[in-house]
């Protein structure tokens, strides 16, 4: 394959990221949550009890700009940080109750985001272009497919 198509390809990826972003970012803007916001509520939700430290792992970002983001979601009502019983220094997130309705709404709109994006796309095509981003990912360094 040509490498100028092979360029293409890579921007064009990086494109419909930037896209697709932007475009959650628009819908969401009401609820009063960015991305990132929603990004540590989804992991906090998926593994309650983690540290500092892993979400900013899981989110590849440094420990300072996440301590932030828990800062705002803390006094939002969405996060709560509790101490560690095992390390004092150390501190375990978990949702608040308050959450529940915001993350409902982001839900929603990712999923109806999701829906419209894909709408008249074969199935068989976008089971080849998620079998071909996995193998992109892992080669990057990520997950294995």
């Amino acid at each position: 394959m040509d490498s100028s198509f092979n360029a293409r390809l890579g921007f064009t990826i990086g494109d419909v990221t930037r896209l697709y972003r932007r475009e959650f970012d628009r819908r969401a803007a009401h609820l009063e949550l960015t991305r990132v916001q929603w990004r540590a509520l989804r992991r906090i939700a998926r593994a309650q009890g983690l540290t500092q430290v892993d979400l900013a792992d899981a989110l590849e970002l440094a420990p300072i700009a996440v301590g932030r983001v828990l800062d705002r979601l803390e006094k939002a009502g969405f996060v709560e940080r509790r101490p560690d019983p095992k390390d004092r220094r150390c501190w375990r997130l978990y949702l608040a109750p308050g959450s529940a309705r915001v993350m409902a709404g982001v839900d929603r709109i990712a999923a109806d985001l999701v829906e419209e994006v894909f709408a008249g796309i074969a199935s068989q095509d976008l089971e080849a272009t998620a079998r071909v981003m996995a193998v992109l990912k892992q080669r990057l360094g990520g997950a294995r497919p």
